[in-house]
């Protein structure tokens, strides 16, 4: 897209699993132009994925450089740079910032073993952490490390014992938001959100988040391997020379610090109000709002847990799969790029969504589980598994397509239920956002299962990038917070439809049944690898 007048743009970057997408956004929230390059995730050892992130930078100068060549003639200029990143991630680096291992992604596991022997008690437990350290982690964090590994904390300690030459050598341990500020200025830093999941901070107070002796000797890790907290909105200084140089901006750039995924979506999708929530449906899914208080409830996995606004906590459950479901559909069972040379649509996804539509809601009685790698709220459980129920011949593409789409949306009323308890009243709408919210089909599956209305956003795959460039004009002080609701355009607002009730009703019982009765089973198959990580 070609820029035709002069404009101040944030260059927003929205680093995920499945690559870095680079926008040029101006101060209204309007997407001028877009680039993406694919980022590769390696698994290890069944349980473990990875990331390098040498290509998480080559994909972000390359998307960043094709926006930036558009300038030029065009009146526009960068203003600010800010980044949206996924969470959970950690990349030892030294005391130059290099990397000295791949980064362990959110869906690597291998850190269970060694997070469950600290949290552990050996003598008592409360759902596998010891009572003391539970009730420092719950009152002082508002949450505590996943006993699946899925975070830095297990990240880390994995780190520590298995590679104890990288641990030794490592200066700072960096989530990818960090690492990507690292690149950007040469500052060590971690926001109030990016550090979460190390569980070594005392967020009682939003505006005085730091660091906690106590649990950072919980943790087992070395005190000067953390690095300096910032907030989200802070300016962390301008370009480094090196970053200036690679992207052909000024030096005098200002970089502001940012924020991970969920942060980001919450400010991009507009619910910044307290209590308006948001559901994000990408590779993974989760479901937000922001709040006054700091709360958890760790019976549902549902926490209040710093974020990006001042002075408020975000209330926030997470889902291990969700558009990876239809990943996995598209790409191992209907497209496969293989020896039969299956023929691929030019746009997969809207052949996909096209046979889905065919279908009735309930697909036929087809009932999809959607736990391609385990699940975390409402119930943190690494051994779950996805598979289709009830298949049988009279089955057809669309229905396991549509299954897929009602699976995932099954899952999330499953958490919506002690989502809205720990909010103290339901929901009476969301906002839907991330690529899933693409989909017209979706969005009104959404709203039928969730029996809410769903707004759909203009721009719902962007909503990371746009929520970091309102941090970016907040940032250099040319926005507000409570401008950002009446500046985010609504595309249109899906309503349930009183004929799927009962099937979506009727159907959702038996997704709990299906939990129910074949949790035993999966925690007997996978019982071995959830020991051994």
């Amino acid at each position: 897209m070609k820029l035709s007048s002069f404009n101040d743009f944030v260059l927003a970057v929205d680093l995920g699993t499945s690559g870095c997408k680079c926008a040029l956004v101006d101060q209204a929230g309007n997407v001028l132009a877009w680039a993406f390059r694919p980022v590769t995730l390696h698994f290890v050892d069944d349980v473990g994925a990875e990331q390098d992130p040498l290509e998480w930078w080559q994909a972000f100068l390359e998307a960043a450089r094709e926006l930036i060549a558009q300038l030029p003639g065009s009146g526009g200029q960068v203003v600010a740079i800010c980044c949206s990143c996924q969470g959970e991630c950690t990349v030892p680096v030294d005391r130059n910032g290099v990397p000295l291992h791949r980064a362990l992604s959110w869906l690597d596991m291998r850190g269970a073993r060694q997070i469950r022997r600290r949290a552990g008690n050996r003598f008592f437990s409360v759902f596998g952490y010891g009572p003391l350290k539970l009730a420092r982690w719950i009152s002082r964090t508002g949450g505590a490390p996943a006993l699946s590994g899925k975070d830095p904390a297990a990240h880390m300690a994995f780190i520590q014992e298995e590679y104890p030459n990288i641990y030794s050598r490592t200066s700072k341990f960096l989530n990818a938001l960090d690492y990507m500020n690292l690149r950007l200025t040469g500052r060590f830093t971690a926001t109030v959100d990016s550090i979460l999941t190390s569980w070594v901070t005392d967020n009682r107070d939003p505006g005085r988040i730091h660091y906690d002796r106590a649990l950072i000797r919980q943790s087992g890790i070395d005190a000067d391997k953390f690095p300096e907290i910032v907030s989200c909105t802070d300016r962390l200084g301008p370009l480094s020379p090196e970053a200036a140089r690679e992207l052909g901006l000024p030096e005098e750039t200002p970089v502001i610090a940012g924020a991970v995924d969920n942060s980001a979506a919450g400010v991009g999708s507009g619910a910044v109000r307290d209590m308006d929530a948001h559901i994000y449906i990408g590779t993974s899914s989760w479901i937000g709002a922001h709040v006054p208080f700091k709360k958890t409830d760790i019976f549902s996995q549902i926490a209040a847990v710093p974020c990006a606004i001042p002075q408020r906590y975000m209330a926030i459950g997470l889902q291990s799969s969700a558009g990876s479901s239809l990943s996995f559909l598209k790409d191992r069972l209907l497209f496969p790029v293989d020896e039969l040379n299956t023929g691929i649509p030019e746009d997969p996804y809207f052949a996909i969504e096209q046979l889905a539509a065919a279908m009735p809601p309930g697909s036929h009685d087809l009932l999809y589980l959607p736990w391609l790698f385990g699940e975390r709220t409402p119930v943190d459980d690494s051994t779950l598994r996805a598979g289709f129920l009830n298949l049988s011949l009279r089955h057809q593409r669309g229905d396991m397509i549509r299954a897929v789409l009602e699976g995932v949306a099954l899952n999330t009323r499953w958490m919506l239920e002690p989502f809205n308890q720990f909010l103290g009243s339901p929901i009476d709408k969301v906002t839907l956002v991330g690529g899933g919210a693409t989909s017209n089909l979706w969005c009104q599956i959404f709203a039928d299962v969730l029996k809410i209305p769903v707004l759909q956003p203009v721009a719902p795959v962007q909503t990371n990038a746009i929520g970091a460039a309102f941090l970016g004009f907040i940032g250099i002080g040319t926005l507000s917070f409570e401008q950002v609701p009446s500046i985010t355009l609504i595309r249109q607002v899906y309503v349930p439809q009183p004929g799927s009730a009962a099937v979506y009703d009727e159907l959702f019982a038996r997704f709990r049944l299906a939990h129910r009765q074949l949790r035993p089973f999966y925690h007997r198959i996978n019982r071995s690898e959830s020991v051994q990580r």
